[in-house]
């Protein structure tokens, strides 16, 4: 099987790619429009900020290569939030594959404390609707980091609740999402990465 990592500004490429080393899949970590269109699967990582990533997209063309994809992709983080319809950071348009929008968190008045922003650490995750999650019980630990979520909407596949009810996972066709890490996740990430291996 190839699995093609793509390429791009953003940070969390290898720690993504150890994760699936783990596998004993050795994947192919590339900007090359070719070599991501003829990978069985694709994943689209990334931490970072939305608006100087879409312009790099936009620059190499891949904001026209990955909506068109056709094979399994799998976005995490910020390529979760690249991948819906607009972010309010820096008001970006973006990908378009999801129709929810990215909004920042906004802590409740007088929880500013309790409710820290970013969003760091691990918490839990329901209401699945992708086979991401099989095998899985709800209510599982993920970790997370993030100031930005995206709105639950139609193409929501797990809920999770801080501050506000916001996508954990979104699912679209062929296209997967997740604003957690599920390779900094523990054995669950793992179980998630083996279930989109095997889509």
């Amino acid at each position: 099987m190839k699995i093609a990592i793509i390429k791009y500004n953003a940070g969390n490429i290898m720690s993504v790619d150890y994760a699936l080393q783990r596998f004993g899949i050795e994947a192919c970590i590339t900007p090359d429009h070719d070599e991501i269109r003829a990978a069985d699967k694709v994943i689209f990582p990334g931490v970072g900020e939305a608006s100087t990533t879409m312009q790099y997209l936009k620059e190499h063309g891949l904001d026209q290569l990955i909506p068109s994809l056709k094979q399994p992709v799998l976005g995490i983080c910020l390529g979760l939030q690249l991948m819906c319809a607009h972010s309010e950071e820096n008001n970006t348009p973006c990908l378009g594959i999801f129709k929810e929008k990215v909004k920042r968190f906004t802590p409740k008045a007088g929880e500013e404390y309790i409710t820290k922003v970013p969003h760091m650490g691990w918490n839990s995750i329901d209401n699945y609707r992708t086979d991401l999650f099989k095998d899985l019980k709800t209510g599982q630990f993920v970790y997370f980091v993030h100031s930005y979520y995206a709105a639950t909407g139609a193409d929501t596949a797990a809920v999770c609740d801080y501050i506000t009810p916001f996508s954990a996972a979104l699912q679209k066709d062929n296209f997967y999402a997740t604003q957690f890490h599920p390779e900094k996740s523990g054995t669950v990430g793992a179980q998630i990465l083996e279930n989109f291996i095997a889509l």
